[in-house]
């Protein structure tokens, strides 16, 4: 186990380096699996989540290869899995693990899932209640890894209303969806991230997503679709981005830029927060790419005020509440975060996390099951001296990092290898635009 010492910082200046977007490389890997032909992937977030399904596809028969810096991935079809009797271990990737779970689920395979401590302790039964109606059988002795899937040759077209706005149930129902003979039917009470609606279409799937009369949306998704193989040219990732993007906020004098990051919709509930919390950040050279919206951002060092940030917003930004949490930390005024339960469902309850380190450096912090409430110091520094485990949850790890370059008394960050699930060049890509970060 390693950890990192932050310590306060000046200034952050210059173009940061953000990987490959995590969703779309989980999705780019298993959607070339499924199609007929090469499909080549730029940009692949080369990190331990992702190398996790890449390594599960590999065990279930799927040829995958690297070319200097290109990934090609050789497919046979839907339902083309052909190893059968695996046990796929996902490490600590809910994303990895789930949406397989509906791969597998549309194939005639039998396969056991498993994960690290903090994997196997995250809930499962959303995923399995629903591939259940699509014929699968789950045998899992506590809706938590380890579980055991087999999958029906030809799943069920159903039509599934899920109370949780989430991109991985809907996706993994979608993926089952794939080898069905009829139509899947998805309705969920907020659209959630769409890059699997967008990357099948962008495929040639017949999918559609709109908002009913009830305010809610519909996704339909036509089975048994002519995937063409195709070339993925990955975003680099909004939630990576997010951490440099605050301390950038927060530190005077800070001026950074990032190139090429996803600016889907369903991604940018944080920049927008932190725009109305009142952040100089500019989106330019907006362009479209593979089916996904892309710019540049530029962020300068800003006074940020205190805001109330709806439930509605949730699904566009479930991710990025632990580093929002720094910025409200040391914004002017109150920062409330409502209907943000699902986060005590992560890697670790995030939200009793935030809360037990944030009030130990003096910043008032209380929650209710449901959200979570910031008083901001409205300054640019705290005391610090702590030391956070990060209980390998990268996202943790990061945001107290980005926190610590704002303490007068350094922050150890302990357990900091999980970083290496989502943003392997975090410390060198910091020091390089000036964050004083020490390896111990």
């Amino acid at each position: 186990m390693s950890s990192i010492k932050s310590q306060i910082t000046s200034k952050l200046v210059g173009e940061i380096e953000v990987p490959g977007d995590k969703s779309i490389s989980h999705r780019a890997l298993m959607f070339g699996a499924c199609a007929i032909g090469t499909t080549t992937i730029n940009n692949l977030l080369e990190s331990e989540d992702v190398f996790s399904t890449l390594n599960a596809l590999k065990k279930l028969g799927v040829k995958i290869t690297k070319n200097q810096e290109h990934w090609k991935i050789l497919g046979n079809g839907l339902g083309s899995l052909f190893v059968n009797n695996q046990t796929l271990d996902l490490g600590n990737s809910g994303t990895g693990a789930r949406l397989l779970m509906g791969l597998v689920a549309g194939s005639d395979l039998k396969v056991t899932f498993i994960g690290d401590k903090s994997l196997s302790r995250r809930p499962m039964k959303r995923i399995i209640e629903p591939l259940l109606k699509t014929g699968a059988q789950i045998d899992s002795s506590n809706n938590c890894l380890p579980l055991t899937i087999q999958g029906s040759k030809i799943p069920l077209p159903i039509e599934y209303y899920s109370k949780l706005s989430s991109a991985q149930v809907k996706s993994s129902v979608l993926l089952s969806g794939l080898t069905s003979t009829g139509t899947t039917t998805y309705f969920e009470p907020l659209l959630s991230r769409d890059h699997t609606e967008r990357m099948l279409r962008y495929m040639g799937a017949e999918i559609k997503s709109e908002e009913t009369l009830e305010n809610i949306w519909k996704i339909t998704l036509k089975g048994l679709p002519n995937l063409r193989s195709c070339y993925f040219n990955i975003p680099n990732d909004p939630s990576s981005a997010a951490f440099p993007i605050v301390a950038a906020l927060l530190i005077k004098n800070s001026n950074i830029f990032i190139k090429n990051i996803c600016v889907n919709k369903t991604r940018i509930g944080f920049l927008n927060t932190l725009i109305e919390m009142g952040g100089k950040i500019k989106l330019f050279n907006r362009k479209e790419n593979c089916g996904e919206k892309v710019a540049d951002i530029e962020v300068k060092h800003s006074k940020l005020k205190g805001v109330n940030i709806p439930a509605e917003r949730v699904p566009s930004m479930i991710d990025e509440y632990p580093i929002l949490s720094i910025a409200a930390s040391f914004a002017e005024g109150k920062t409330t975060m409502n209907g943000i339960k699902d986060l005590r469902n992560k890697e670790t309850d995030r939200i009793k996390e935030v809360e037990e380190s944030l009030n130990k450096l003096g910043i008032k912090t209380k929650s209710s099951y449901d959200n979570l409430l910031i008083e901001g110091l409205g300054k640019n520094f705290v005391e610090g001296g702590i030391e956070v485990d990060s209980k390998l949850d990268h996202r943790i790890a990061m945001s107290f990092l980005c926190l610590g370059l704002l303490s007068k008394k350094p922050i150890i960050v302990k357990q900091s290898e999980t970083i290496n699930s989502s943003f392997p060049n975090f410390y060198n890509s910091m020091k390089k635009i000036g964050a004083k970060l020490i390896k111990i």
